[in-house]
């Protein structure tokens, strides 16, 4: 009975610990994924202070962008490779590092390449954690209340990036939201070093695939560029974006040449043959390039049309980010072992497609307890039930050894389907926008028209993600239904 108790509470020890790491990733990984969004507020503070213009202050994001989207599938497979618990914890130091330059930066220069340098620090960071999280929570039940935590993290993140953004700029200076990830950095360093197991990968000879790694790379950083620089700046048809937008694909085909004949090959292609994984992926992408509107565009619309400033901006999306976390913490474990992921998927996407549809109607003079508030609710209600069902989807035919590369694999679809959905939502609005000023139209009443078209085409990209959920991922098994119904009786 003793030795009983003993091993009971031993079990329950290691389990509290478990958890207690499961926190610390995600301190981390709500770190780095508010790092992309707490800029933006502050952007027009950062080019009053340190004289930039107005096209070549896109780079204080794009700069991120452009290291975090390119570097993320090599850093989770050397995660595999290597170490996992050694990757989440350079890339913790180099971000940390980072930030405190991007803080000091007293010139242009300075501030871009330490924002290039953090994405790098990001992408070591959180290209592991997913895979991370799966092999310390295998039973089905722990690890869709793991991943729940997770994806609300990851997915709340971007507006929660907005609120901090606001305060910071505003009560103290723009230099504070860099400032501020130091500290944090180095305590969430100090807990995984004491909190998380030491592991080994399979070793760089199961798999150091350079001529891979560098042909991966080069085609996502030349892609992101391509999209954040010529393609927005000066349209998807001028010369110099087809030339880079070709070579990127260029590259990826020749990876992808490369992997199918490698002997240990960087990204094993066996991975894309579930469709589950496959399909997730995809569907992530569409999605979050569709939902980017609400966060950025949507921002936009509250300062430029309602006239609100950076700290009452960011308190706007607090519903959001409320939402999110009750439903993603709280209730979507249960959901996805009651329904299964693919069925929880489908009625969170379609909650993030109406509530993008809600946001064409915003008026000029909008109120937001009516025209945007509701759109708020209904994104974060879709956010907070699909994206854990996606995050278990897209893990779910990863092996042990290649955990850390289907990791890599979900946030690169996230920032590329950011990146896309940026440029995309942003260039179009812009162009009509420009329309509707030479047509006549007030300047409030052109912005708002040319959010309209943005929101329309992410609730597009959203339908489409539901296409593709309903046509490509497999059905949750039946038997397993009623074997569950019949034990349960």
């Amino acid at each position: 009975m003793l030795a009983r108790k003993v091993e009971t509470g031993v079990s329950s020890m290691a389990d509290g610990k478990r958890w207690i790491s499961l926190y610390v990733l995600c301190v981390g990984m709500l770190m780095i994924v508010l790092d992309a969004t707490v800029v933006n507020v502050a952007l027009p503070a950062i080019q009053r202070d340190l004289g930039f213009s107005q096209s070549s202050l896109a780079w204080v994001v794009n700069a991120y962008l452009i290291a975090f989207g390119g570097l993320l599938l090599l850093a989770g497979r050397l995660g595999d490779l290597i170490s996992r618990r050694g990757m989440f914890l350079a890339g913790l130091g180099v971000f940390t590092a980072a930030s405190l330059l991007c803080g000091v930066a007293q010139s242009r220069e300075m501030l871009v390449a330490a924002r290039f340098v953090q994405g790098a620090g990001g992408a070591m960071t959180s290209a592991v954690i997913l895979g991370m999280i799966v092999t310390m929570f295998p039973g089905p039940r722990e690890q869709a209340k793991a991943i729940g935590v997770f994806s609300f993290v990851a997915s709340a993140g971007g507006s929660v990036g907005l609120i901090a953004g606001g305060v910071l700029t505003q009560i103290i200076s723009w230099h504070w939201i860099f400032f501020i990830n130091v500290p944090i950095g180095l305590v969430t360093a100090l807990l995984a070093l004491r909190l998380l197991e030491k592991d080994r990968g399979i070793g760089l000879g199961r798999g150091a695939d350079v001529p891979g790694a560098v042909l991966v790379t080069g085609s996502l950083m030349l892609g992101v560029y391509t999209i954040v620089e010529p393609a927005a700046r000066l349209g998807w048809g001028a010369g110099r974006t087809l030339e880079l937008g070709a070579a990127a694909f260029g590259l990826l085909v020749a990876f992808l040449v490369r992997e199918a004949m490698a002997k240990n090959p960087l990204i094993p292609l066996r991975i894309f043959r579930s469709r589950n994984v496959s399909g997730s992926n995809l569907i992530q992408a569409l999605t979050v390039a569709g939902m980017f509107g609400l966060f950025f565009l949507g921002a936009l619309y509250l300062q430029r049309v309602l006239g609100y400033d950076a700290l009452k901006t960011g308190l706007a999306f607090l519903p959001t980010t409320i939402v999110m976390g009750i439903l993603s913490v709280r209730y979507s474990e249960r959901l996805v072992m009651r329904f299964g992921p693919r069925t929880t998927l489908l009625p969170g996407l379609v909650f993030i497609g109406v509530g993008l549809a809600l946001f064409i109607r915003v008026p000029v003079e909008g109120n937001y307890w009516i025209d945007v508030l509701p759109s708020m609710i209904l994104v974060g209600t879709g956010v907070g039930t699909a994206f854990p069902a996606l995050a278990a989807l897209a893990m779910s035919g990863a092996t042990p050894s290649d955990a850390g590369l289907a990791s890599g694999l979900v946030n690169t679809t996230v920032q590329v389907g950011a990146a896309v959905g940026l440029a995309v939502l942003a260039t179009m609005s812009a162009t009509r926008s420009e329309g509707l000023i030479g047509n006549g139209e007030s300047t409030a009443a052109a912005l708002t028209g040319g959010y309209h078209l943005a929101f329309l085409i992410g609730a597009v990209l959203v339908a489409v993600a539901i296409a593709v959920a309903v046509t490509v991922l497999e059905p949750e098994p039946r038997a397993d239904v009623d074997t569950a119904d019949c034990e349960a009786a």
